[in-house]
Order: structure tokens, then C-alpha cells, then sequence
């Protein structure tokens, strides 16, 4: 029974990791996110990190897997901003990284 409630309070924290794969096909898509030029445009301000372990919940440190299977979110790159849901802006430092419209964290849930 304790190891059970452990696990139960551990999946909440592994949920909210942004591990993402990109497709190839708008179908095939969790998220249609469009990439920015200036950054008061953004709704997230993306870091991506090196590696899995340095994403650190929803903040916008984004990992990006090989494989689609091993991914929490599949995004695909729309060519304008109206056709997206997310709009992205990918800075140079991690300490950087965050939402400026909180409206749209669920998205990344």
C-alpha cells in the first residue's frame, strides 16, 4: 500500500515534464505551434535543454526526443501564427525560459 501512494504522488511530477517530438504532419499533432521573431510576440519563451533530465516541469525548458513514443507532446510547425495554437519564441539561457501568456499553459499539460 506505501509504495503504492509513493507512485501515485511521483506521476503528477513526471506529467508536467515537456519532452517533445516533432512530426511531420499536422495530423499526427498534439500542438500546432509557430515559431515568433520577437519575443514580445510569444506566448512561451522555449529553452531547449540537452538533456531529459534537465526539464523541469512546465516552464518551457523543452527536451526534444528521437522518438515519437517517447514523447509527452507532438508538435508540429505551422508556417503563420493564426494557424497555430502556441506561439514560441526560443531564447539563449535557460533562466530565460517561461510563459508570458499563462492562458495557454494547459496546452503543455
Amino acid at each position: 500500500m506505501k509504495y503504492i501512494l509513493i507512485i501515485l504522488f511521483l506521476i503528477p511530477l513526471t506529467s508536467y515534464s515537456q519532452k517533445v517530438f516533432s512530426v511531420k504532419y499536422l495530423n499526427q499533432s498534439d500542438i500546432k505551434v509557430y515559431v515568433v521573431d520577437y519575443e514580445n510576440q510569444c506566448d512561451l519563451k522555449v529553452f531547449k535543454v540537452d538533456y531529459s533530465n534537465q526539464v523541469d516541469g512546465n516552464k518551457g525548458l523543452w527536451y526534444f526526443v528521437d522518438y515519437q513514443n517517447q514523447s509527452d507532446k507532438k508538435i508540429f510547425f505551422v508556417e503563420y501564427a493564426n494557424q497555430s495554437d502556441l506561439k514560441i519564441f526560443f531564447v539563449k539561457y535557460k533562466n530565460q525560459s517561461g510563459w508570458r501568456d499563462k492562458s495557454k499553459q494547459h496546452l503543455m499539460y
